[in-house]
């Protein structure tokens, strides 16, 4: 009898957890969103790099104390990622160096900047420049300030040479307050690198039908200057557009520029 029992029990058993493992695998599948439906707006993901393009340190706020340059509330600041090197206590110094820099697939990219000098200063002189690894000039412009505080695009002229793939250039953007004064310059200043994408990347972007998500890509791919220049040549054309403005927006934040992700935005003309 406990043996009829027991075999009876184990029949039971056997038969429900035939029943679960057969409920479950009828269960549907659930797929990882894509990194294009993981996020609605273009947020920036520094890449996987073995180490910075340049062991050079760069600086992505200037010096507002130089030159005689008056007082203003947000220096002049690069639109490029930053990683700093240590901390300085509990206070963040926003000109402290660090690692500036940015990649692009582009020949002649654009540098933005924000500049809260103005044309109005008297003696003022700006001006934009790139190097290569050996420090020879590639690209110098003088640079006028704008009308107003703003964020500016610097564009290299057609006339310049394009940059070359896997090479780094450095770049620098000085302004002096009063040129006759012999003083250093308020500056900033990191490194640019171009790169050619992967094949599977570049059919992403190919198979995006919307800017947007072309900029959304570049951006998880860590191509910082092409998703910025991209969104801020849309922002100038369309700047009624709310949508575009959160974009911009989410897109300076995700590189902790929230003070700048609010400022007046335009492009300089080529000189």
């Amino acid at each position: 009898m406990k043996c009829i029992l027991t075999t009876a029990l184990i029949l039971s058993s056997t038969t429900q957890y035939s029943a679960q493992v057969t409920d479950q695998t009828k269960q549907p599948v659930k797929t990882l969103a894509s990194p294009q439906q993981a996020t609605s707006r273009p947020v920036f993901i520094l890449p996987k790099a073995p180490a910075s393009l340049s062991p050079i340190s760069g600086r992505r706020a200037g010096m507002g104390s130089r030159d005689n340059c008056p007082a203003v509330p947000t220096p002049l600041t690069a639109l490029v990622p930053f990683q700093e090197k240590q901390k300085v206590g509990e206070h963040k110094n926003k000109s402290i160096i660090g690692i500036v820099e940015g990649l692009t697939t582009l020949e002649r990219p654009t540098f933005w900047f924000y500049i809260p000098y103005t044309k109005d200063l008297s003696n003022s002189s700006a001006e934009f420049s790139l190097q290569d690894s050996a420090e020879n000039d590639v690209y110098r412009n003088a640079i006028a300030l704008p009308s107003k505080p703003s964020v500016i695009g610097i564009s290299l002229s057609s006339t310049a040479a394009s940059l070359e793939v896997d090479k780094t250039y450095r770049w620098y953007l000085k302004i002096h307050c009063n040129k006759e004064a012999a003083s250093i310059p308020v500056y900033v200043e990191g490194d640019i690198k171009r790169v050619n994408l992967d094949s599977r990347v570049m059919q992403q972007i190919e198979a995006a039908n919307q800017p947007r998500q072309k900029i959304i890509i570049y951006a998880q791919k860590g191509i910082w200057f092409d998703a910025l220049n991209m969104l801020a040549q849309i922002r100038i054309s369309n700047y009624r557009d709310a949508s575009l403005e959160e974009d911009w927006q989410s897109l300076l934040q995700s590189i902790n520029l929230d003070n700048i992700a609010t400022m007046p935005l335009m492009k300089l003309p080529n000189r």
